[in-house]
């Protein structure tokens, strides 16, 4: 995968089975090298007993020329990649090429890739597209703002994959403290561990004096998804899962005769587990384009819920219980360790110092005959708290316009009314970091997991779930529920040494939509445009979102009084309508956004390519 790319470095991520003996990396341009390092020299993190992540961060004495066609190659025992891996060629390719860009003037994103979803993935889409298209048109980067992977939503035949990978692989071995497994070898074989993981999963106890709260007599779940009964919890499965996600190789290591429903399922979990099988198959089908795309792209990334776990750190009750057991706490751990090996590390390598490595270095895999368990299980400890207390998972790229990518979920800020009050997207001290990432620049590009400026009628029924204390069944995560959060936001947008042009890029909702913002009563406001795709693989349920949708454009026109009722009353939000018949603003399709933007950062072209190859188009209105 081809990571960070600037002007000064071009990051490589790779998983390799072997330890090769001779082999080389190195950036080209019309044939003479830019930079060269070993294989070895890389940042090398095993994670098995046959198989090691590697980064490569490779840096020019000079500077990598920008605007201009390059190319990388990994020479392994004297054959390159046209000798190991050509099927991550486009045609009359030696080596994948890339450019990095001055500008961020074409952007594709988006989010949300499920991979046992009924519907098309859109990045295969997406590497189809670069297939037939000229280089100088393609798009700078491609930005992934959330739900990589379902942690908390596996299909069964997804899991035993994972769980058969580890074993393939001899993925690490973890014990855990206060759970009803030893260790993750023990899933392989406890009865428990397909289809009925919510049994195995922590429920919230009581704290010394205080209340133990419970549904009809039961403990209440600490992990909230309504579909838990897969969810991973060690690391090695997180790391399978993203494996699995991202290269084909890992489904032909995976495949053999115990791929089979599991006896304990009942019938109409049988029946689910071959529609399962079918769409995964699908899934698998279009993995080689995808792995090509990723090859060929600069790709960044950041998380949102699903990565880890369905409302993450959605209240201050939730994280109270979620963190002082110590078993929830683990998993939590586990997922963000693997969130920083297979996406944080590559987005800004330069955000995590020696302490930091040193101690996830540590923390790899290593052979019983050369480390103790206690020793292992310490040191897997160490690294899962160092990611919990990590505070700098949010990173910017040095483009024009100026990119900054928003941690919204580890950096919350809490309500001090309600344990199960909603909390803020991100805190003060999160809110004026990002304040000053802004400043001095004229534009800036904003990713942002969730929508800052979503649709106001779904963020109603949020707000009376919040009030009827069930915050988490309609996922009540939106940047204006928090007063706080939202007041801060808006008055950084104000603020007159900000940008003057932003564009906000989200996904999260499974639906795409676009909105141009102003703010009333300035005379020189700041332009602002949220737009949201989403997903590349999922979709929003039938017809709920087009009855919330009826509803939006009744109860939230213009005109209606009932807007200055809300925390954006000092907005003028005007929705984009997509070029699609009828009067639907929201677009429910599985795609990938692309965006192109003019040299003052505003957007030229807003459009949408769907995964049955055609284009929607949210043009700006005229004014008439």
């Amino acid at each position: 995968m081809l990571r960070r790319t600037t002007q000064h470095e071009v990051t490589l991520w790779s998983v390799l089975t072997q330890k090769p003996d001779d082999g080389t990396v190195s950036v080209y341009q019309h044939h003479q090298i830019l930079a060269s390092m070993p294989l070895s020299a890389g940042h090398w993190f095993r994670i098995g007993e046959r198989a090691w992540v590697v980064l490569h961060h490779l840096r020019s004495a000079h500077g990598f020329p920008v605007d201009s066609p390059l190319s990388y190659d990994i020479q392994i025992n004297h054959s390159g990649m046209a000798d190991i891996q050509p099927e991550l060629l486009y045609d009359n390719e030696q080596a994948p090429s890339f450019c990095i860009p001055s500008k961020a003037t074409h952007i594709a994103h988006g989010s949300c890739r499920h991979p046992h979803h009924h519907c098309d993935d859109a990045l295969v889409t997406l590497d189809q597209h670069l297939a037939t298209t000229p280089m100088t048109h393609w798009p700078n980067m491609l930005i992934m703002s959330g739900d990589q992977i379902y942690a908390d939503d596996v299909a069964t035949p997804m899991l035993q994959r994972i769980r058969r990978l580890i074993a393939v692989l001899g993925l690490k071995n973890e014990y855990f403290e206060a759970a009803p497994i030893v260790d993750c070898r023990a899933l392989d074989t406890h009865p428990d561990s397909y289809v009925q993981r919510g049994k195995l999963l922590p429920s919230q106890r009581a704290e010394k004096g205080g209340r133990l709260e419970r549904l009809f007599g039961q403990p209440l779940p600490i992990f909230t998804s309504k579909t838990v009964s897969n969810h991973l919890i060690s690391f090695a499965e997180h790391v399978a899962m993203y494996l699995l996600v991202w290269a084909p190789a890992s489904w032909a290591l995976t495949d053999g005769p115990h791929l089979h429903s599991p006896s304990q399922l009942t019938d109409s979990q049988r029946e689910r587990y071959q529609q399962e099988t079918l769409a995964l198959n699908a899934f698998r089908s279009g993995l080689t384009g995808v792995q090509r795309l990723f090859a060929h792209l600069s790709t960044y990334m950041i998380f949102d819920d699903h990565d880890i776990t369905d409302d993450w750190n959605i209240t201050v009750g939730w994280e109270h219980a979620a963190y002082l057991n110590p078993f929830s706490r683990r998993i939590i751990g586990n997922g963000l360790m693997a969130y920083w090996l297979c996406q944080g590390w590559g987005n800004a390598p330069d955000n995590f110092n020696q302490d930091f490595i040193t101690t996830a270095r540590q923390s790899a895999y290593q052979p019983m005959s050369v480390c103790d368990l206690d020793t292992q299980t310490a040191t897997h400890q160490a690294m899962v708290e160092q990611c919990l207390r990590f505070e700098h998972w949010h990173y910017t790229v040095p483009t024009t316009p100026h990119l900054v990518v928003l941690d919204t979920r580890t950096r919350r800020w809490r309500s001090e009314s309600r344990m199960n009050k909603p909390s803020g997207l991100m805190d003060w001290e999160a809110l004026m970091d990002f304040q000053h990432d802004l400043l001095r620049h004229d534009s800036a590009v904003i990713v942002s997991a969730a929508p800052m400026f979503g649709v106001k009628f779904i963020e109603v029924l949020q707000r009376v779930a919040t009030w009827l204390g069930a915050p988490t069944v309609v996922d009540a995560e939106n940047w204006m529920a928090h007063p706080g959060s939202a007041n801060t936001l808006l008055s950084i947008f104000r603020h007159q040494r900000t940008p003057t042009n932003y564009v906000i890029l989200s996904g999260d909702v499974h639906y795409s939509f676009a909105y141009d913002i102003r703010i009333r009563f300035r005379t020189h406001s700041p332009r602002l445009w949220q737009i949201t795709a989403s997903g590349f693989k999922n979709r929003f349920p039938e017809p709920l979102l087009s009855f919330c949708e009826w509803c939006d454009r009744v109860l939230f026109s213009p005109l209606s009084p009932l807007n200055w009722l809300t925390k954006r009353k000092r907005m003028r939000i005007d929705r984009r309508d997509p070029d699609t018949p009828g009067p639907k603003r929201l677009v429910n399709a599985s795609a990938v956004g692309l965006v192109t933007l003019n040299e003052d950062g505003s957007p030229r072209t807003i459009s949408l390519l769907k995964t049955d190859g055609q284009r929607v188009s949210f043009p700006e209105k005229t004014n008439t």
